[in-house]
């Protein structure tokens, strides 16, 4: 009875966990670009009683052994790699990757940061920049009498001038993928980086013949987070640890059972 009680208390833990990320996923179901995050779990370690396998006679083994395992762990939360939908704005630096892909972004401590957000904007000196003021990776910079801007499937920006028939090309776009984009590590404000896990960025041109995708001008991605499936995981992990405690409180009963026993 005394596994029970930790076995089912790691239950508990582990369903605790679950449904601090569903909450985060919930409360992103806004967030441009956000990619929600799945928990996984893992068995612990298993008392074995019985080894399977073991003799039972001199001619004869076991076929099955006895083992009793000691609970569940969070293993990881990986993000998951689905494109949200995408929302039409018409604003000329809402900019939408439609396949894979990430923008690169330059934190102010120089270090290059990911992200699937393309809501951009022009700073003082016409640099793209985020939302946050850190500047998109190649620096694109569009002259203050712009009279339009245009961003190609390829990533090609080309501006209108005044008295001037063709479009100009000021810059090209790169987008970033890796090996495994769920290996990247999330620290905030709609940015990645790389890991040992998701490998070194590959970039290469949207569009391009090494599957990077597409740039969708005029659009954002919303969240890929799917609130119905949200909130059935909900209620999967309010159930799982009512059902582990009620295993404590049965393993509880079972102990007072025995402390009422008398000689």
């Amino acid at each position: 009875m005394i596994r029970a009680l930790y076995t089912a208390a790691s239950g508990m833990q582990a369903q605790q966990l679950n449904l601090d990320n569903i909450a985060n996923n919930l409360s992103n179901a806004s967030t441009t670009g956000f990619h929600s995050r799945r928990l996984e779990f893992q068995d612990l370690i298993y008392q074995n009683t019985v080894v399977a396998g073991a003799a039972a006679t001199q001619q004869t083994t076991l076929p099955a052994g006895l083992q009793v395992g000691l609970g569940t762990r969070p293993a990881s939360s990986e993000m998951l790699q689905v494109e949200g939908n995408f929302d039409a704005t018409g604003n000329p630096l809402d900019l939408a990757i439609q396949g894979q892909g990430f923008f690169q972004i330059t934190l102010p401590t120089g270090d290059l940061a990911y992200t699937r957000s393309g809501a951009f904007h022009l700073d003082q000196n016409g640099n793209i920049v985020d939302s946050q003021g850190n500047p998109l990776t190649p620096n694109i910079t569009i002259p203050s009498n712009a009279l339009s801007i245009t961003v190609g499937t390829d990533g090609t920006v080309s501006i209108t001038l005044p008295a001037q028939a063709q479009a100009q090309q000021v810059g090209a776009i790169q987008l970033a993928t890796f090996a495994n984009p769920g290996g990247l590590n999330s620290i905030g404000q709609n940015y990645s980086q790389v890991t040992t896990a998701s490998g070194d960025a590959i970039l290469g041109t949207p569009g391009g013949s090494d599957g990077v995708g597409t740039i969708q001008q005029g659009n954002l991605e919303e969240s890929n987070v799917s609130v119905v499936t949200e909130f059935v995981n909900m209620i999967l992990a309010q159930r799982s640890y009512e059902a582990n405690s009620r295993v404590i409180r049965a393993a509880d009963e079972m102990f007072q059972t025995v402390n009422g026993l008398t000689q």
